[in-house]
């Protein structure tokens, strides 16, 4: 990771290095925080930040659910975020806001601990490697499962839910793989460490519900909305395992994996074992929008102005 010059804290700008939370803070302890992951992409018109408004809003919505009062609006942190681009003066990077519980009361109760925003950015390249978009990926379906209903809110992208994550990822790269695909408490596909999945099978595209543990993926929303809109059926359905040994093709989506295709899983190859023709197809009209290269149809792309 590369500092950038600025981190913006509940409403002002310091430098890198001053963004520090006391090791007694909550989150610290019981991870009472949660965060985004957004993408400002390079276009031909400049820099542009992809689904804002989205992103910002799950932030809250996941505040909410956590009871973590927040005392800025969605338009607020909306502009911040986009000032925080232009005065690092970045083309394209990752940005990262965590809203999170700070130094006060030490217990479970979080009663007297003031709400830190903090809001982050720096460039990031391909979360799964570069390769990866195109060559794909090698991956395994993890031992670990998801949450079951009413233990930990999967709607909420908090930091403490990414414990679950990181027992899948660690697992797998262990046993030498890209990533771990979990079940939920049914045995049902649920989604990657940190990505939705959807598996395609004789030209229609299958993803699991909401009900199956999974965030709701802001960039799983725009492929589905691409995917209709280029006429192919999209079924959100229960997903049992099986169906990845015998699917046509598999793709993890994400704002850091964004659009990644799987060659295999469980060291039995998906399809012909690379990128099939749909993950391309969907590949293809999603960096089309996102790098500026084809209208921006749906209003994702919010412009940084220039420094």
């Amino acid at each position: 990771m590369t500092p950038t010059e600025k981190i913006w804290h509940n409403g002002r700008f310091i430098a890198w290095d001053e963004a520090r939370i006391h090791v007694l803070s909550h989150v610290v302890s019981y991870g009472s925080s949660v965060f985004e992951g957004v993408r400002c992409y390079d276009t031909q018109r400049g820099p542009a930040i992809f689904r804002l408004r989205e992103h910002t809003r799950r932030l809250l919505d996941s505040a909410k659910i956590y009871r973590i009062p927040v005392s800025y609006t969605l338009e607020e942190l909306m502009e911040a975020q986009v000032e925080l681009v232009r005065v690092n003066r970045l083309r394209s990077c990752y940005i990262r806001p965590i809203i999170l519980r700070g130094y006060g009361g030490m217990g479970v109760l979080p009663a007297n601990n003031p709400t830190e925003v903090f809001l982050a950015c720096w460039e990031w390249g391909k979360y799964l490697g570069e390769e990866a978009l195109a060559s794909g990926v090698d991956v395994c379906v993890s031992s670990w499962n998801r949450m079951a209903p009413n233990t930990f809110p999967a709607l909420a992208k908090a930091g403490g839910n990414y414990i679950n994550s990181q027992l899948i990822r660690m697992e797998a790269h262990q046993d030498g793989y890209a990533e771990g695909i979990a079940l939920g408490p049914d045995g049902l596909v649920s989604e990657g460490s940190g990505e939705n999945i959807f598996v395609i099978r004789d030209g229609r595209i299958y993803t699991p519900p909401l009900s199956a543990g999974i965030l709701p993926g802001i960039t799983r929303d725009s492929i589905v909305t691409l995917a209709r809109e280029a006429g192919i059926p999209v079924v959100e359905t229960d997903i049992p395992r099986e169906m990845l040994y015998v699917a046509d093709e598999i793709f993890f989506t994400g704002t850091a994996a964004e659009v990644t295709p799987v060659r295999s899983v469980d060291r039995i190859p998906v399809g012909s074992g690379r990128r099939g023709p749909i993950t391309e197809q969907l590949q293809r009209a999603f960096f089309d929008i996102v790098e500026g290269r084809a209208e921006d149809r749906y209003g994702w792309l919010t412009p940084v102005p220039a420094a």
